[in-house]
């Protein structure tokens, strides 16, 4: 039977585990800290993997493949970025029976090998920009793990890009976040904002990060994906030069961009209830559930072969499942497809196909469960998975909305932080010292400067000037 999930409002982090075991996401490694991604986690991965892919190539990168050992002196090149990783760093010290000369280190990201490349493969103008995208695993060595969202090794995308302006790079790091933004709304049903890191939450290396932030059921914040303009940090560490039109030689400026397997924890932490799962449908490995209803023997034929009618009329439009297992009642699949999160299920039995219907039932639980006739099953799924997917959009917008507080001085910034989840807003002035204080009292951090917010205001930490309106709140 379905073992019960912890009740979300008695323990968010219990539930989230079961929840991830339950629906057979994932599990544990005999390695601490890394997990195994089950078939059902994988499949979610896959979907993340295919609506981003054609959005990369569409826009004009391409798919490659970099080694996953990373000389140590490639590291070292960039000070910031080795100073960033430095205690996250996996290092292989002996291979083949002997000590390597010098130390490889497991790639915890790509910007050095693959800028070591650049620097073979750019020459002229003519070879920018220089758009690609790596589909790979990475590996930080986590002292706190978490499944999906904080593990020692995850599998995730990542862009690097070339430019011989800092405006086209600029352009290309901005372009990279909306397309994750929109994948977050159009594909993951979660409502997101997107902003501008501060100097202390910066990407090691980088002269400006953009992430999108969205808020958890349990009001913390996720940082579901980032995109950073580097300038010509790493072109200048690693001597990549091109000519331009006029004949001179310049650095190229460069962008680096990434979402992992962290975005199936932020699903599952932005849509779960205590049933289980609750998927958004283009990402859900089944979008239908058919459940054949055979109450005896004689039916069976009968019920069988019109469910695979209606499999065969809606297969191609949908990603659709049969549970006819014979060892198991209706109502435990009913329980294991709702803790599995399917968006829609349909029961069809003798009764029914008198009458010439099925039974919808929506995992969401608008509706209840309601009669739909047969010839129009095509067009009620479709219907009800875009009516499922923007009810759960809406309802993260309104979610976070519903627990963002705004404050007019420090010390009511500190005081919500402290007292209430959610997000809290503020106007503030770049201070690393004020933010670090704001930590220490608080454990919250400021997520990001909200993008398109032109206003400024008085700032809470420095009355004398403007600052630009900024999001604090406890984070994954």
């Amino acid at each position: 039977m379905v073992e019960k999930l912890t009740p979300m409002t008695d323990d968010f982090n219990e539930w989230y585990t079961d929840i991830i075991q339950q629906a057979q996401l994932a599990d544990y490694s005999p390695v601490k800290g890394s997990m195994v991604i089950r078939p059902y986690g994988y499949s979610i991965w896959e979907s993340v993997q295919s609506y981003l892919d054609k959005k990369f190539k569409n826009t004009g990168h391409q798919n490659a493949y970099f080694p996953l050992f990373i000389p140590n002196s490639f590291i070292q090149k960039e000070a910031e970025h080795v100073e960033g990783f430095s205690p996250e760093l996996a290092m292989v010290t002996h291979a083949g029976g002997k000590e390597l000369e010098e130390p490889l280190v497991v790639r915890p990201t790509s910007e050095t090998i693959i800028n070591h490349m650049f620097a073979k493969w750019i020459k002229s103008h003519r070879d920018l920009p220089m758009l690609i995208n790596q589909w790979a695993n990475v590996v930080r060595w986590e002292m706190r793990t978490r499944l999906f969202l904080r593990t020692s090794e995850f599998l995730w995308q990542e862009g690097h890009t070339a430019h011989a302006s800092e405006a086209e790079a600029t352009e290309e790091a901005l372009r990279m976040l909306d397309i994750y933004a929109e994948f977050a709304e159009n594909a993951a049903a979660v409502s997101v904002v997107k902003g501008i890191k501060s100097a202390n939450e910066r990407f090691a290396g980088a002269t400006r990060t953009y992430s999108i932030e969205a808020m958890m059921k349990d009001m913390k914040a996720l940082q579901a994906g980032t995109s950073h303009e580097l300038g010509q940090n790493f072109s200048k560490a690693f001597d990549i030069q091109f000519s331009d039109e006029e004949n001179n030689l310049k650095y190229p400026y460069q962008t680096s961009w990434g979402v992992s397997t962290r975005l199936i924890g932020m699903i599952i932490m932005a849509h779960g209830d205590d049933k289980g799962l609750n998927l958004p449908p283009k990402l859900a490995p089944y979008q239908v559930v058919i459940i054949p209803i055979i109450p005896n023997e004689e039916s069976s034929s009968l019920v069988l072969e019109t469910t695979q009618k209606i499999v065969n009329q809606i297969n191609g439009e949908f990603r659709v499942h049969i549970d006819d297992r014979d060892n198991i009642s209706p109502g435990f699949k009913f329980n294991e497809w709702e803790l599995k999160g399917v968006p829609l299920r349909i029961e069809i039995g003798p009764r029914d196909i008198e009458n010439n219907t099925v039974v919808f039932s929506r995992r969401d639980g608008v509706q209840g469960k309601f009669n739909v006739p047969i010839s129009d099953i095509t067009t009620t799924v479709s219907e009800n998975l875009d009516d499922i997917h923007n009810k759960l959009l809406e309802a993260s917008r309104i979610f976070r909305e519903d627990n963002t507080k705004h404050v007019e001085n420090y010390e009511e910034l500190i005081s919500k932080l402290k007292s209430e989840p959610g997000f809290v807003t503020c106007y503030w002035d770049e201070n690393s010292e004020d933010e670090d204080k704001v930590k220490q009292e608080t454990k919250a951090t400021l997520r990001c400067y909200v993008l398109d917010h032109q206003e400024t205001a008085k700032a809470v930490n420095n009355k004398k000037i403007d600052g630009k309106l900024a999001i604090f709140s406890k984070a994954y």
